[in-house]
């Protein structure tokens, strides 16, 4: 499969850009900065884009069979909700524009349910320093549920997120649609290379087209 990565370079991108790579897919990992990637490999092509630009995104977009976007408009920019909309909406645009018909978003846990009609982002002891990061996916996951023309995915992470200290993954956790995947102790976590596991698991088995999921152990 020959996928495009926008976000390559953060945490979850540069896990999911290890796993793809380890699984043989052809990867262009596109960055705004794209330096910072140390990765080299003969599946591996590197494009510095800025998401905004519509035309010359889908330019480098053309041509894939999937796009996983990684985008994250920046969890110190006072500016991370209009940012992250303005931008998610601007991919999925490209996407388009590009005549790729399979789009995968990493959003974030805020739009999981902890309770029948009540969503984590909305509960009294969610981090206020994270909400407008939050409620801006939760927003952009309600926008993307209007798209018909792409073979959409969302993916909630966990509500708790970390990488493994040694970089290892598991492959083994659970899945689930609009709850938090909790364990027998009540916990909601992953590890970011599990994450990236259920990321190209399901662009290789398409399990949740216009749908959103998450995972959890």
């Amino acid at each position: 499969m020959k996928i495009a990565l926008i976000g390559a370079t953060g945490n979850v991108g540069k896990t999911i850009l290890n796993e793809a790579l380890q699984r043989g897919h052809e990867v262009t990992a596109i960055a705004r900065n794209p330096e910072k990637l140390d990765i080299t490999n003969d599946k591996l092509s590197v494009k510095a884009a800025d998401v905004f630009d519509v035309d010359h995104l889908a330019g480098i977009l053309t041509g894939h069979d999937a796009v996983v976007s990684a985008y994250n408009s920046g969890w110190t920019n006072p500016n991370i909700y209009a940012d992250f909309i303005a931008g998610s909406e601007a991919i999925q645009k490209a996407v388009k524009q590009a005549g790729v018909k399979r789009l995968l978003v990493i959003g974030g846990a805020g739009s999981l349910e902890i309770a029948p009609g009540v969503q984590l982002v909305d509960s009294p002891d969610f981090p206020a320093a994270y909400k407008p990061g939050a409620t801006a996916a939760r927003d952009y996951l309600n926008i993307l549920k209007k798209e018909e023309e792409l073979d959409w995915t969302f993916l909630s992470p966990a509500i708790n997120m970390h990488p493994d200290a040694h970089g290892k993954r598991t492959g083994k956790f659970r899945l689930g649609t609009d709850q938090p995947v909790f364990n027998e102790k009540g916990e909601n976590f992953i590890l970011i290379e599990d994450l990236a596991v259920a990321i190209i698991d399901e662009l290789e088995n398409n399990q949740f087209i216009k749908r959103r999921f998450t995972v959890g152990y």
